[in-house]
């Protein structure tokens, strides 16, 4: 086996065992990305300096370990583009507290990875600097809006990797990848430093091999950051201590089986959460609010705050002018501009914010009985390349089951269910908890791993 197929557990307690030197695991990462980037068009730009930072980190919770990171997140002496070519070239002037603490822990930023253009998008076609395609089936999109890293873990070109969701972008490319994708509370991990897309909603976070890595990675960044007045002031707990614990008596409500489009994956998600009643938990389908209500929400919201956000990006500070957006980014911020405008507001934005506080409600509701709440991340598998080009609400429908998690702040994380072995695409499942119970979706996301067969790191 090749070192960079190793999960980031294993890599660490490798190190640890003096089982192998960090340098061979930058040695077989780096031939990985010579031989597959270009087709696959996962990172945007390297770090050549990764090795030899590596090498002082040795002693530090991470060990040196390469991390890829989503072109959204400034960094200092690499290149932070939103994958947009109004900001191609552009340099940051200070780290973003994510990496920042990254690196303080021991982490490597080996690569900067594609994704939709600001984060517009589900599919990672709309980057300006071209799509990256799904390493499991490259005839498919790896999801988005942060596909390169998604597609980074699939396809071994990193260790460990970090995203950032505002509905979806997280867990979706997570579930079309056949990876883990963990989007915690909303607050739970500073957005400083990061390129806004919809301030009420950004979640930066893990994508992994496994869980566990998750919690690893989770640990060495989030946390209180007084420069982000939205993020928790107390201290995260150990993420690594909730897992191998048991999940008996727990309470799981499987949601969205009564949505029609979805029937087929809905029915393999049914068969696959039986291993859950076995090891002890209540496992029951319950009804919950529409997610196709939440569609409308997120459209709006989303589009209002994009207007407002890249309303700095007129060339004067940085970047270049605004003739350089793309065809969605201009889209985006015309809608959110039209339903912010006087005589419109009440309209749709207004009447969003209250529809919104109607699936907090629902929530609140449904968590009083259920600790876990559970469906499909996405309604089927990855699209076919080209799927997004023509379809105007491509993101928002392939979100529709995240978007009621994502616009109310709760955690959630996406793990593998099914794979099909024709297509060699994958399905995957989303549990979502309370505000700040992270805790409990890894207990229960844990425990379904290590019992099924669906991760192919754990099943090699």
């Amino acid at each position: 086996m090749k070192l960079n197929e190793l999960t980031l557990k294993e890599s660490i307690d490798a190190l640890d065992k003096k089982e192998v030197k960090i340098e061979e695991i930058y040695e077989d990462l780096d031939q990985v990305y010579q031989a597959k980037n270009k087709d696959l068009n996962i990172y945007l730009s390297v770090n050549k300096e990764a090795l030899n930072e590596a090498k002082k980190a040795s002693q530090k919770p991470l060990r040196g370990l390469p991390i890829a990171v989503k072109d959204n997140f400034c960094t200092i002496g690499l290149p932070t583009t939103a994958s947009s070519n109004v900001l191609d070239g552009f340099m940051p002037a200070y780290e973003s507290t994510v990496t920042k603490k990254l690196k303080e822990n021991g982490g490597v930023i080996f690569g900067k990875t594609n994704m939709d253009a600001w984060a517009h998008g589900s599919s990672t076609e709309t980057s300006d600097f071209g799509r990256t395609l799904n390493p499991r089936n490259i005839e498919h999109l790896p999801g988005g809006s942060s596909g390169g890293s998604a597609a980074a873990i699939a396809a071994d070109m990193s260790i460990a990797a970090i995203g950032s969701e505002t509905a979806g972008s997280i867990r979706q490319p997570a579930a079309w990848c056949g990876t883990v994708g963990f989007k915690p509370s909303y607050g739970r991990v500073s957005r400083f430093g990061v390129v806004s897309m919809a301030s009420s909603t950004d979640s930066p976070g893990p994508l992994t091999k496994t869980v566990e890595d998750a919690c690893l990675l989770l640990n060495a960044f989030a946390g209180p950051d007084e420069r982000d007045a939205t993020c928790n002031v107390e201290k995260s707990p150990d993420f690594t201590s909730f897992i191998g614990q048991s999940i008996k008596g727990m309470k799981i409500g499987v949601v969205y089986q009564d949505v029609k489009e979805i029937g087929e994956t809905n029915q393999k998600l049914l068969q696959e959460l039986n291993i859950l009643k076995e090891l002890g938990a209540e496992v029951e389908i319950v009804k919950a609010m529409d997610p196709h209500h939440a569609i409308g929400v997120y459209t709006v919201v989303q589009r209002a705050e994009v207007s407002s956000n890249l309303a700095r990006y007129d060339g004067i500070r940085y970047g270049k002018d605004r003739s350089f957006f793309g065809e969605e980014g201009k889209k985006r911020i015309m809608l959110g501009t039209y339903t912010l405008t006087k005589g419109h507001a009440d309209q749709y934005y207004n009447l969003a914010q209250k529809v919104r506080t109607l699936y907090l409600e629902n929530y609140k509701e449904l968590f009083k009985k259920y600790d876990i709440l559970v469906s499909p991340t996405s309604p089927s598998y990855a699209k076919k390349i080209g799927a997004s080009l023509d379809a105007a609400m491509f993101g928002e429908l392939e979100d529709m089951l995240l978007e009621p998690s994502s616009i109310t702040g709760l955690p959630g994380i996406n793990v593998p269910f099914y794979r099909d072995e024709t297509s060699n695409l994958y399905l995957g499942a989303s549990f979502v908890a309370p505000m700040w119970k992270e805790e409990s979706i890894i207990k229960v996301a844990d425990a379904f791993e290590k019992n099924t067969k669906w991760n192919s790191w754990r099943n090699k």
